[in-house]
C-alpha cells in the first residue's frame, strides 16, 4: 500500500441527481456534498471520487483501482441488482471493498434486496443517508491500514 493511502469512491447511475431525485429516499445532499464528506472522513488519505451512469466506465475504474488504490468504496446504485460485470471486476481486487448505499435496500422493494456487488464486498454500509459514505470511508481505510501494518507471510 502506498505511504499515503489512496481511496477510490465510485458512484453508479443516477447519483449525479442526488438532492433532486427522490429526496425523501436519498436525502437532500448533493453528490458534491457527499464528496466533501468523504474527503473530510478520509483522515489524510487521497480520495479519488467519481460517478458514472455507464457500467463499462465503472468496470474500468474498478480495474484501475486494482493497482492504484488501497481500498474501494462503491455505491453501485441500481447496478447492485443487475451487474455481473461489476461483480466480476470486483472479484479481481485484493484490496478492501466496502459497498455503500444511502437507503437500506433490504427495507425496500423485493428486487432491491439482492446485490451482486455484495458477493465481492468486504462489508456493507447502508441506510444512513450521506452518513453511510462517512462510515464506509472510515471502514475501508481502517481495513487498508490494518493490512499494510500486517507483515506479509
Amino acid at each position: 500500500m502506498p505511504e499515503t493511502p489512496v481511496l477510490y469512491v465510485l458512484n453508479g447511475p443516477n447519483l449525479n441527481l442526488l438532492g433532486v431525485r427522490e429526496p425523501h429516499i436519498y436525502g437532500r445532499e448533493t453528490l458534491a456534498d457527499v464528496q466533501a464528506l468523504c474527503e473530510a472522513a478520509a483522515d489524510g488519505a487521497t480520495v479519488v471520487f467519481r460517478q458514472s451512469n455507464h457500467e463499462g466506465e465503472l468496470v474500468d475504474w474498478i480495474q484501475e483501482a486494482r493497482t492504484e488504490a488501497s481500498a474501494l468504496v462503491i455505491n453501485p446504485a441500481a447496478y447492485s441488482h443487475t451487474s455481473v460485470a461489476l461483480l466480476d471486476a470486483l472479484k479481481a481486487l485484493t484490496i478492501p471493498v466496502v459497498e455503500c448505499h444511502l437507503s437500506n435496500p433490504a427495507a425496500r422493494e423485493e428486487f432491491r434486496r439482492h446485490s451482486y456487488v455484495s458477493l465481492a464486498a468486504t462489508g456493507i454500509v447502508s441506510g444512513f443517508g450521506a452518513h453511510s459514505y462517512e462510515l464506509a470511508v472510515k471502514a475501508a481505510l481502517r481495513l487498508a491500514r490494518e493490512r499494510s501494518a500486517t507483515p506479509a507471510r
